[in-house]
């Protein structure tokens, strides 16, 4: 087994000591990590467990290669034969994978677009509201798509990057877009000409680092259960939601410059 000492990819990014982290290498990291999942899913092989914590560098330094880790997840999928066994990591759920209904390897696209929206930003789109791992009001909003990019973190993010986002984070997976359409999309394809904008990314991660750990630990709790409920609750305005990560660096105050 190929040891990866380079560390996981949040972790290169808090440690990011070259200026801020900018918008084209998000999206050059976005472009390495859509090429491991089309190789996946050229072969019919849904991940199921895409997040950041898989996604590790072989070495230290501008050298190490990003690679995909941690397949135990993984599974052929056809349609004859469907996935149906509700294997996820909370932050990164595919609403079909909280419902009773089958599902295919577009999950992984879903997931996708939340390692994304973290990279633009540094929180998630969907979150928690009472210190667990996936709240009732985290479930409905997953399920109806209700996120936003709120300011000013995504003030200067390019549109290019939003409609990519809400593209891969469609809750109709017939509408989603498959992997071959993710890797075609200029902001992907070409990512070499994404703007060089300074993100908050770097600076909210950093902010957050007594927050993440809680997080990832409930998380690995809600992993190891694998239980899943579909209790109804009335949904909140985003305004009115209680987001840890980003509520954490709200109070800090807002910054005119992004590093």
């Amino acid at each position: 087994m190929e040891c990866m000492e380079g560390g996981e990819l949040f972790q290169r990014i808090q440690e990011h000591n070259e200026g801020a982290f900018t918008e084209r290498e998000a999206a050059h990291i976005m472009t390495d990590i859509c090429s491991a999942v089309k190789y996946l899913h050229d072969l019919n092989i849904a991940h199921r467990d895409l997040k950041p914590e898989n996604l590790l560098y072989s070495k230290p330094g501008s050298s190490g290669i990003l690679k995909l880790t941690d397949f135990g997840f993984a599974k052929e999928v056809s349609q004859k034969a469907p996935l149906k066994t509700p294997c996820y990591t909370p932050y990164y759920v595919a609403p079909e994978v909280l419902g009773p209904e089958k599902y295919d390897k577009s999950c992984d696209i879903w997931s996708l677009g939340v390692i994304m929206y973290i990279l633009l930003c540094g929180f998630p789109p969907f979150f928690s509201n009472h210190g667990q791992a996936i709240s009732p009001g985290m479930k409905n909003r997953i399920k109806t798509g209700q996120f936003d990019f709120p300011s000013p973190e995504w003030d200067n993010v390019s549109n290019d990057a939003k409609t990519l986002i809400s593209s891969m984070l469609s809750v109709d997976p017939s509408v989603r877009l498959t992997i071959n359409q993710v890797v075609k999309h200029k902001w992907i394809a070409r990512y070499t000409e994404v703007p060089q904008t300074p993100l908050y990314t770097g600076k909210m991660l950093k902010e957050s680092e007594d927050v993440w750990p809680e997080v990832q630990e409930e998380m690995t709790r809600s992993l190891a259960t694998m239980r899943v409920d579909y209790d109804q609750v009335n949904i909140k305005s985003l305004n009115n939601s209680n987001n840890p990560l980003l509520n954490k660096r709200r109070k800090k105050g807002s910054s005119s410059n992004a590093f």
